[in-house]
């Protein structure tokens, strides 16, 4: 075995973990948008337990999985702010999944700096920030990342503005501006975390 075939290997394995991964956020997304749509029912569901326990233990549980959900998301979404691997040749990504990224953070710092499931707000814009990283995501991917190896007038117009690997153009600005706003986001939240911390805690007596 020859060096280029030692890396053409790990070129290869580094595509099916980068598709693989692509792929799986679609489901994620799907179900983080469908757990923060769900919570009325969820909050319903709590008022018919006989002991409080088991409501306590449903919420905990389902808040839990939410919001893990939620995080898995944006960490699966961390390929969309490397250049290199977004136009990658081969490996057909949707072009706003950088954007989809920064909405999944945004959510996140949303539920860090208001009074979380008690803010109704704050949860709207939570939903609102969620269908439309959904949308941004799963869009282009149905749209364009898995149209690539159809033929016709239509979609060889629409799908390679879709792919981020057949767009560079507009698919590196994408890019540079989703890392910004989670950037921006990031030191908000940072600045949130320690103007908390050196708050000066109430004295017990």
């Amino acid at each position: 075995m020859t060096s280029a075939d030692v890396q053409a290997f790990f070129e290869f394995g580094e595509m099916f973990v980068e598709q693989t991964i692509a792929a799986a956020l679609v489901l994620l997304w799907v179900l983080v948008l469908a757990l923060h749509i769900g919570r009325p029912y969820m909050v319903r569901i709590t008022g018919k337990f006989t002991l409080r326990l088991g409501a306590d233990l449903w919420w905990i549980i389902y808040v839990a999985l939410r919001d893990l959900l939620l995080v898995q998301v944006f960490l699966g979404s961390f390929v969309f702010f490397y250049p290199d691997v977004t136009t990658m040749e081969g490996l057909e990504l949707p072009i706003t999944g950088g954007l989809a990224a920064a909405c999944a953070f945004a959510v996140m710092v949303i539920k860090l700096t208001t009074r979380g499931d008690a803010d109704t707000n704050g949860y709207r814009w939570q939903v609102f920030l969620l269908g439309l990283g959904a949308t941004l995501y799963i869009g282009p991917y149905l749209l364009g990342s898995q149209m690539t190896r159809l033929t016709g007038r239509t979609i060889d117009q629409v799908m390679p503005f879709l792919v981020a690997q057949k767009n560079p153009d507009l698919a590196l600005p994408l890019v540079y501006i989703s890392a910004a706003i989670v950037g921006v986001l990031g030191v908000i939240a940072v600045v949130y975390n320690l103007r908390q911390a050196g708050q000066r805690r109430p004295e017990v007596s």
